[in-house]
């Protein structure tokens, strides 16, 4: 509703002071026509909305005014009260600051409000963890919040997936917990980078100020930097005729079954995988109960393992 987008602009300006046109649109989910529209609307309404334009230009309120509209409605009472993943909160050290929070909010809304509050709290539980969730130290998670807080710049030793290991310097941006799996991003020589948390070791924190590019958007790095990731990660499919004895251990792993089509007596399926290895341990583990359709270079693979562990286990005399 415009009512609503009206209070949000006004709200943002209050906060930020000062946010562009692109902004607003872009965080309101409409185009930068309609922010015009809704800026002369405001102004007509009495608002002091000024527009400054240029480099470091954008919307403003004038002389700081001030608006007390800020009542809440069930739904954004909702919103703020859906319990945290605790264990993010733990991992931050905010877990009591978090939960002390959420009862002083509690406490200064109307006796009405509160009962949303609980509801949300009551219905809705966020965990962020995963069935099979490997233990991952992230005893460095404290000295890298300590510098984003503190704007300092880090040293720390980095290991990648295959075990090289090597010193980086630079200036912390952020925090993400992808799950409950946390990631540094970091501008190193010059660009923003990300970093496993699990994966550093040694972080020092520098007597340096942090150099924050003005126009860095967490949010915004993240997603177009995990669009890019799950581009480039590698796929490599394969097509089999399966027995329907075995199709519930095929289906058991539901995100690389992309195809199933009854076939006579059998069933099949396409697969994706990561790299042709991992095909091969596939089809081999089930055995007779599954046969290999294409790439043609699989089938020979596999039949050459069926091969090999045949010859390691000759007829007993």
């Amino acid at each position: 509703m415009r009512a609503d987008r009206l209070l949000s602009i006004l709200l943002l300006l209050q906060v930020h002071r000062r946010v562009t046109a692109r902004d607003l649109a872009k965080r309101l989910e409409v185009s930068e026509r309609t922010i015009l529209r809704d800026m002369e609307a405001l102004s007509g309404s009495g608002v002091p909305v000024m527009a400054e334009r240029g480099a470091g230009g954008g919307w403003s309120l004038l002389d700081n005014y001030q608006t007390k509209l800020t009542g809440l409605s069930a739904a954004e009472i909702q919103a703020l009260f859906v319990a945290r993943p605790p264990r993010l909160m733990a991992d931050l050290g905010l877990k009591h600051e978090a939960e002390a929070a959420l009862i002083k909010l509690q406490a200064s809304l109307p006796a009405g409000a509160r009962e949303q509050a609980d509801f949300a709290r009551e219905r809705i539980l966020i965990d962020t963890r995963g069935w099979r969730d490997p233990a991952e130290s992230i005893s460095c998670l404290p000295v890298l919040l300590d510098a984003l807080w503190r704007a300092r710049r880090l040293r720390f030793r980095y290991s990648k997936v295959l075990g090289e290991v090597g010193e980086r310097a630079g200036d912390p941006l952020g925090l993400v917990a992808k799950g409950s799996v946390w990631y540094l991003v970091a501008k190193v020589d010059g660009e923003p980078r990300t970093y496993r948390v699990s994966r550093i070791s040694a972080a020092a924190i520098l007597d340096e100020p942090v150099v924050r590019p003005a126009e860095f958007d967490l949010t915004a790095y993240w997603e177009r930097s995990a669009a890019e990731f799950r581009e480039k990660l590698p796929r490599y499919y394969a097509t089999f005729l399966a027995s329907p004895a075995v199709m519930r251990w095929v289906r058991y792993r539901g995100w690389r079954l992309e195809q199933e089509i009854p076939e006579g007596d059998r069933v099949r399926v396409r697969l994706r995988f990561d790299v042709e290895e991992e095909a091969v341990q596939f089809a081999l583990s089930f055995g007779g109960d599954i046969e290999v359709m294409e790439p043609q270079e699989l089938r020979t693979k596999v039949l050459a393992g069926a091969r090999a562990i045949v010859a390691r286990y000759p007829e007993e005399r």
